[in-house]
């Protein structure tokens, strides 16, 4: 759902650009709330800013994984669910902020005046829908792992129509063509809503497999497990605490490999696999007419544009390599700004915390 430059017109790009401004300043201080409480929880003082920047880079790599939908549609994840309920909405608003900067600079993909555009519509819109869906559900299922996979799937699957209609609506009030209204929207959210599917079975299964391996690495199933209770004298009372497992969880530097492999392997070889056809904003546009006045990227003479790097005449290769770059790039930016937002390190007691949580 990457809008090109030209779709949207110079108004309400600069509004939308305030906006997304506003959202990642809000988001930086929120961020590092969420990243000291993962410090606090026993993720140790280095590990939080690693995660949520292998976070961005996974999303990047995904991105790059269209999936068919329907007859020369396509769709791919959007990301926002993901990022929100394993490090947060905060977080998550700017994971998705610098996948969409990397691939916009980098990649020309997503128009650079339409930057604005992006970030809100992918990823404001579709963390807030996402996580409200979450958070309500887990508010009213049983506080089980399977609960959280499946308030996940739900979250991720309506916050993309949830996006789409919301760029129906900057269309309508600042699209640069003149087709009808209720024809975008008609055509957008029919072809989103089958893209939320894959987009919520993405976002399941990803929570599930971190879930499985450390559960307390998914900022969305922190405090949700209950204390047991015993029955005493007629009364129900809390059960003494559990002894610590005999078998530690995984390390989190394990994990975060794991994790960064991961990452390459989808944007370096499988993307290789992915659905060519248009995605759903680009067919619609293509059907509709909506991209009649669409702009030359300003970053079209990249290296990288195209996801392909210039040069390398092989296919397979080139496209490997492009994704391979990104995903570097993309951790590397992303933990940067993490490290940013999440400020200096904590002395005293908590400094201690974290150091006894770097021996895990």
């Amino acid at each position: 759902m990457h809008v090109p430059d030209g779709f949207i017109d110079a108004p309400v790009s600069v509004a939308t650009g305030v906006v997304a401004a506003a959202a990642i300043g809000v988001s930086l201080r929120g961020a590092r709330r969420e990243l000291t409480a993962g410090e606090a929880g026993g993720l140790g003082a280095d590990r939080t800013a690693p995660l949520a920047g292998l976070v961005a880079a996974f999303i990047f790599a995904v991105q790059m994984l269209n999936f068919p939908v329907a007859a020369g549609t396509s769709g791919h994840l959007l990301g926002g669910a993901l990022a929100a309920i394993l490090v947060g909405p905060y977080t998550g608003i700017l994971c998705v902020s610098v996948v969409l900067l990397m691939q916009g600079v980098l990649f020309a993909d997503g128009g650079l005046t339409a930057l604005g555009v992006n970030i809100t519509t992918m990823g404001v819109v579709t963390v807030v829908v996402a996580y409200a869906v979450f958070r309500g559900l887990l508010a009213v299922l049983p506080r089980t792992r399977r609960s959280v996979t499946a308030a996940a799937f739900a979250g991720a699957l309506l916050s993309v129509p949830a996006a789409a209609s919301f760029f129906t609506l900057l269309y309508a009030l600042g699209g640069t063509t003149d087709v009808p209204v209720g024809k975008v929207f008609t055509a957008m959210a029919g072809v989103h809503t089958l893209i939320g599917i894959g987009e919520g079975a993405i976002t399941a299964a990803t929570v599930g497999a971190v879930l499985a391996v450390r559960p307390d690495l998914v900022h969305g199933a922190r405090g949700l497990t209950t204390r047991l209770k015993l029955r005493v004298g007629g009364e129900l009372v809390d059960a003494p605490a559990a002894p610590a497992a005999a078998a530690p969880a995984r390390p989190v530097v394990k994990v975060w490999a794991t994790g960064l492999v991961t990452a390459l392997v989808l944007a370096g070889f499988v993307s290789f696999y992915a659905s060519a056809s248009p995605d759903g904003l680009e067919k619609v546009a293509a059907d509709q007419g909506i991209d009649a006045k669409v702009e030359e990227h300003a970053a079209a003479g990249s290296p990288l544009a195209d996801y392909a790097v210039k040069d390398v005449a092989d296919e397979r290769l080139s496209g490997g390599l492009a994704g391979a770059l990104g995903v570097g790039a993309t951790v590397a930016v992303g933990t940067g700004v993490f490290w940013l937002a999440r400020g200096r390190r904590r002395t005293g007691a908590g400094a201690g915390a974290g150091a006894r949580a770097d021996a895990v």
